[in-house]
């Protein structure tokens, strides 16, 4: 396989006609038969949109859902949106929030007609993202199991459930999104880990766990900005990843205090290394992006090293995330031709310790 495989974290900005721009939880602008319509077509001008710019893993941007927890928690019974409870999400902003009632089940497949649609569109591998346990727990008021880690074993079977019907459909990558991975360091221990493996227990795809610093909204900016010289919660959480079953791990790289070395806590997992800063307009040059890539390989073995972005980019101008997703591919792709004249970075393989 060609090193230096591109792909996304998830989510991109969402055509004008079809929802509120650069909104978290933007409204549908179109109802029926028509959001339908809409939701496919915008389907189809992402993909043209990564094909273009020559990413090779390719996802439907999100396009479909509103918010890339709450879109699937609508779907389950045992979960009351209409009554609903302020909490504090990711320990860094009030949110009203769902509140869970009663045991949580899920009625039917949620995502499985838009990932056959989104596999006959395109001949490139496709990745599809799931909400992860941990931060689907996070991301509600629980009134019923009185029990994060209760909450989170459902809510592990149900996503497993999901993840089946959407390997089915013809998807290549299943990627949870656990930001609450982040925050919640001895939960994660406990049992986050236990719950994001028995999400993705069986599967037979490629399995990915994405675990970033958030959105470029201003909360989780100004989280970050409390964070200090160095950002080190990778530190806990990469040992115990590099122990899973997981094949795919992710970490935000650009732009960010993130000593690259942790990196070589990961020892036999695939890295997807965020190159793209999402919490900025400014477009990435393609050399910028090649620096970061040369700058993880020194940790990472280049068929191992994924080039992403730091996270989704639904909050983003569609021109600013279809300019960076060009200069995602092509600095990947000025790597890659080094790679193949023999100019790589020495020492893929060195560990914490020997830098």
């Amino acid at each position: 396989m060609t090193p230096l495989q591109t792909t996304i974290a998830g989510s991109l900005p969402k055509p004008a006609w079809l929802a509120t721009p650069k909104q978290l939880w933007a409204p549908w602008l179109l109802e029926g038969d028509a959001l339908a319509e809409g939701k496919r077509d915008a389907v189809r001008l992402v993909l043209d949109d990564q094909e273009a710019a020559g990413i090779d893993i390719v996802t439907d941007g999100e396009q479909t859902r509103r918010h890339f927890v709450t879109t699937f928690i609508e779907a389950l019974e045992g979960v009351d949106f209409m009554n609903k409870k302020t909490v504090r999400i990711r320990n860094r902003y009030d949110a009203d929030v769902p509140m869970v009632v009663g045991p949580v089940a899920r009625r039917h497949a949620v995502f499985a007609g838009d990932a056959k649609f989104l596999r006959a569109q395109t001949t490139k591998r496709l990745k599809f993202t799931l909400p992860g346990p941990m931060t689907m727990v996070d991301t509600l008021y629980d009134g019923h199991y009185k029990s994060r880690e209760k909450l989170a074993r459902e809510f592990a079977t149900i996503l497993n459930q999901e993840a089946r019907e959407l390997v089915a459909a013809g998807i290549d990558v299943i990627q949870f999104d656990e930001p609450a991975f982040n925050v919640y360091m001895d939960e994660v221990r406990d049992w986050g880990i236990a719950t994001l493996e028995k999400a993705a227990a069986g599967l037979g795809c490629t399995t990915a766990v994405h675990i970033c610093y958030g959105y470029g909204i201003k909360a989780n900016n100004d989280w970050k900005k409390t964070l200090g010289s160095e950002w080190r919660q990778y530190e806990s959480t990469f040992p115990l990843l590099a122990g899973s079953k997981i094949d795919q791990v992710s970490l935000e790289c650009a732009n960010s205090h993130v000593p690259l070395e942790l990196i070589g806590l990961l020892k036999g997992k695939d890295v997807m290394v965020g190159a793209i800063d999402v919490a900025s307009d400014v477009v990435e040059t393609p050399e910028q992006v090649a620096a970061t890539i040369r700058a993880a390989m020194k940790f990472v073995a280049p068929e191992k090293l994924y080039p992403c972005t730091n996270c989704g980019m639904v909050p983003l101008a569609r021109e600013v995330a279809s300019a960076k997703l060009r200069a995602l591919a092509a600095g990947a792709a000025l790597v890659r031709r080094e790679l193949q004249q023999g100019r790589g970075p020495a020492g893929p393989h060195q560990r914490i310790g020997e830098i």
